[in-house]
């Protein structure tokens, strides 16, 4: 196995179709000792027979590559954990894509539709599919003359990204009956997870939408932007942002708390990890965190740390409540597994798994409903930071 990431974040995993039998179960679990699930006689068995019976009465052809990537994705999925799942190579290409939040492409998120095709459901602003003329809706019917039903949403994006194209040409349909042609730029593309403004009385504002490879510098260019304007009282907007990578969080919080401890973690072992803070620039003006009940694990790392160390309040609704950790591992085929590996605790050690962080300043339901077109969690924290 290769490179091994942390990542935290509410992620439901696709589930494929786990039948099949592949041989190179049958090798692996025949040539080690120990307790594994195929070294079940009666289960290698099962898989035998599952495909027997795809040989004998499937109407369709059969690949057995795509079965054996059943059976992978199959193994994972057993284990009951929404967080856990098994990637192929392309998907795991797409999965890095989005959550670094930096990679060569084009500048669109697409999906594939019921017939197979690839669909732009949104093309982002100023980029490279933009300026060419590609529309949200549109249906990708080619791309270099291959078809793209037959390669599926994540071979095409795996195909643009590979790092070997300067531009691609795609057929699209457009409006069900409109046919063009355009040729792409294929470049950099950074996905924006960090936005800020200044609000009245010198009140910065800092929305963090996820935590990604590329939100550390964003936040930090946000900072020194608000900063600049004689920032005085501060907002970080935790909203419905499902989490992330554990490094991002902890690099911004390096940026505005004091010495001391932001998170820890502890494996099926008991091992613990540490993640501390130098405190070397501390926050010195007034803090209100926002969260809701959507904020999750990589945003309650957040919010736990800076209510543990006294830095700021916390303003909304009990958080989503998810303090565990997966790693991702990968294959040299390109393919890789994430797991759920260890729990994690705020400085203070409340493990706050299933259980969320309770707000220090509680946005009801009942304040939400009569709220006007002003925004009530930005209403009371300005409340809470004037006092």
């Amino acid at each position: 196995m290769g490179k091994k990431e942390f990542i935290i974040g509410v992620v439901t995993g696709v589930v494929l179709s786990a039948a099949g039998f592949a041989l190179a179960f049958l090798l692996f679990f025949h040539s080690r000792n120990g307790d594994y699930v195929m070294s079940d006689p009666a289960r290698l068995s099962r898989l035998q027979a599952l495909e027997d019976l795809i040989d004998q009465y499937y109407l369709g052809e059969k690949d057995e590559e795509k079965l054996a990537q059943g059976v992978y994705h199959g193994l994972i999925y057993g284990l009951g954990d929404p967080y856990s799942r098994y990637y192929t190579p392309e998907e795991y290409v797409e999965e890095s894509s989005v959550s670094d939040g930096s990679y060569d492409g084009i500048g669109v998120l697409i999906y594939s539709d019921k017939d197979g095709y690839p669909v732009v459901s949104k093309v982002y602003e100023g980029l490279y599919s933009d300026k060419a003329g590609v529309r949200t809706g549109d249906r990708i019917l080619s791309i270099d003359g291959q078809d793209a039903a037959e390669m599926g949403a994540l071979s095409l994006i795996a195909y643009i990204q590979n790092g070997e194209h300067d531009s691609v040409t795609m057929d699209l349909e457009r409006n069900g009956d409109e046919r063009l042609t355009v040729t792409v730029e294929v470049g950099p593309v950074t996905l924006p997870s960090v936005e800020y403004e200044m609000l009245e009385d010198s009140v910065g504002y800092i929305c963090i939408k996820e935590f990604k490879g590329v939100t550390t510098e964003q936040f930090t260019e946000a900072f020194a932007a608000l900063s600049g304007q004689q920032m005085q009282k501060l907002i970080i907007d935790l909203r419905d942002n499902p989490g992330g990578y554990v490094d991002a969080v902890c690099d911004i919080l390096r940026m505005i708390l004091p010495e001391g401890l932001i998170v820890y973690t502890e494996d099926k072992y008991g091992n613990r990890m540490e993640e501390t803070c130098e405190g070397k620039s501390p926050l010195t003006i007034p803090l209100a965190v926002l969260v809701n009940e959507n904020s999750a694990s990589a945003s309650e790392i957040f919010a736990g740390a800076v209510q543990d160390h006294g830095t700021g309040l916390i303003v909304g609704e009990k958080t989503y409540g998810k303090g565990i950790v997966q790693s991702i591992r990968t294959f040299s085929d390109g393919s890789a597994v994430k797991l759920t590996t260890s729990q994690y605790y705020t400085p203070d050690g409340h493990y706050i798994h299933e259980v969320g962080i309770t707000p220090d300043i509680e946005v009801t339901a009942e304040e939400q409903k009569n709220a006007s077109e002003e925004d009530v969690y930005i209403q009371k924290a300005l409340q809470a930071l004037g006092e």
